[in-house]
């Protein structure tokens, strides 16, 4: 069986000459949920959402969806940003 992570792709963070502009330090704001398999033979985080978008500068949700059985794989606040492509993706592996 598949396991698969809940991602999140995250507005642009602050760099570091955006801070030394006197920028505030923002809190990340989640723009798109996305889901993603593992990698293969391993627990961590595979390199593409199921929608084909890289992984790397995305951030995991907590918990996993195969933690709660019948819930959905996105945390509810989030529904409104959840990537369709990926979506149709989940159901069509339950």
């Amino acid at each position: 069986m598949m396991k698969i992570i809940t991602v999140y792709e995250l507005e642009r963070a602050p760099t570091a000459a955006d801070r030394a502009s006197g920028g505030e330090e923002a809190t990340p704001v989640v723009r798109r949920v996305h889901a993603a398999p593992t990698a293969p033979g391993s627990s961590a985080l595979g390199p593409r959402t199921f929608c084909g978008k890289d992984t790397f500068a995305m951030e995991a949700a907590p918990g996993k969806p195969s933690e709660h059985p019948g819930s959905p794989w996105y945390a509810p606040e989030y529904a409104d940003r959840v990537c369709s492509t990926c979506d149709a993706a989940m159901e069509d592996e339950t």
